[in-house]
């Protein structure tokens, strides 16, 4: 579904203190991820390393949901499986409603494409692409060169309505060596929303940048996200980030081992 003019014009709120959230309730239904016994194990030399060791876990519309642990203890590895992206040596992942590993490689790009957007830590833009380009890059990946070109019209003009809303207006033919830490991510996050997706997975997204630019990155994807009424997978070492999330999992030695509710704030 497009984006509204409405949706994209929004002011980004004002930084400092953390934006308020309404209380609003979780949609009930059927969750947009759900996994479960999800296991993972990687041969190293002679030896089975074991990552993951049954992992269940579910993400619903609308919901913040983040994902905690010291490094070494499988979130990354739980992504990419969640995101599609590694297989699992055990376990279902099921991506509203579809068997995501059950489905050929071409099936299961062409739902990942749809149905996910991701936001990394390292923004994972294409350096010889202008910032514009490269938040064009999911409407390419999905329908391919040609038939692109004869949608091409309309993806530029979602594309440049999301990147005018983040402030970029100024940034669209620059490439990602000219543009600031807190610039690319945000190219990456329009890239991210460019399909409106209903599920965003953000792994470690303000990692590296300083706490100021983060802030603002992180208000802009909370802001994106209530509107659009996303369901999002965050990965965050940052205990005051995960507080402003709906729920809170505690990954250690490949399981999560406990859950936190938090009440957002009014």
């Amino acid at each position: 579904m497009p984006y509204a003019m409405s949706d994209l014009t929004q002011e980004i709120a004002p930084m400092g203190e953390p934006a308020e959230r309404a209380v609003t309730p979780i949609d009930s239904g059927p969750p947009l991820i759900d996994a479960r016994g999800i296991k993972r194990s990687s041969k190293v030399g002679d030896r089975t390393l074991e990552i993951l060791h049954g992992v269940d876990l579910d993400l619903h519309k609308g919901e913040r949901l983040c994902l905690m642990g010291a490094s070494g203890t499988g979130k990354t590895t739980l992504l990419n499986i969640l995101g599609l992206l590694d297989k699992p040596t055990q376990g279902r992942v099921t991506i509203q409603g579809h068997d995501g590993w059950s489905r050929s490689t071409s099936k299961r790009a062409e739902l990942r494409n749809e149905s996910i957007g991701y936001v990394f830590q390292f923004y994972h833009l294409f350096a010889e692409l202008s910032a514009l380009e490269n938040a064009l890059l999911p409407a390419m990946l999905k329908h391919g060169f040609w038939a692109y070109q004869a949608r091409k019209k309309q993806y530029k003009q979602r594309a440049l309505e999301l990147l005018e809303r983040f402030g970029l207006q100024d940034r669209l033919k620059h490439r990602p060596g000219k543009l600031s830490g807190g610039e690319q991510q945000r190219v990456a996050i329009a890239r991210a929303l460019l399909l409106d997706p209903p599920i965003l997975i953000a792994d470690e997204p303000t990692g590296n940048l300083d706490r100021a630019t983060g802030e603002t990155v992180l208000q802009l994807l909370f802001q994106v996200q209530e509107e659009r009424d996303l369901g999002l997978l965050l990965v965050t070492h940052d205990d005051s980030l995960a507080s402003r999330c709906d729920r809170v999992l505690h990954m250690e030695d490949g399981l999560i081992q406990s859950e936190t509710r938090n009440t957002p704030a009014i």
